[in-house]
């Protein structure tokens, strides 16, 4: 009789164990899973917002095109009727062709964008 309610016990006590490792291994699921991660942003505000911190309010954007991943190519002017700037942008950097970087640049632009390499036809 002994031997019975030992081995009772045994099979109660695996029970609650393997119920306690099935609420933990939920719990780190519920907290690990990206469903309360908020949507990137379009790249479209990302790159006006970026312009707009870097070369102030007057810029104006006169071209882009997407890269590779999320980047975004394009040329900008940085006041209305100036000189084209190359910019390439990705989310967390914006680095433009006359930077002090131009070595960073390039190789962002090569990386990213290998296809924009010539200002569009009414880039000024």
């Amino acid at each position: 009789m002994r031997a019975r309610f030992s081995q009772q016990r045994r099979t109660t006590a695996l029970i609650a164990a393997a119920g306690v490792l099935a609420l933990c291994a939920g719990g780190v699921w519920l907290a690990t899973r990206p469903s309360g991660a908020p949507a990137p942003e379009p790249a479209n505000e990302r790159v006006m917002r970026q312009i707009r911190m870097q070369a102030g309010r007057g810029a104006e954007l006169r071209y882009s095109e997407p890269g590779q991943r999320r980047a975004v190519c394009g040329y900008l002017g940085r006041r209305a009727g100036g000189p084209a700037t190359a910019f390439v942008s990705i989310p967390n950097r914006i680095l433009f062709s006359d930077d002090p970087l131009p070595t960073e640049f390039r190789e962002m632009r090569l990386r990213y964008c290998p296809g924009f390499t010539g200002a569009p036809a009414g880039a000024r």
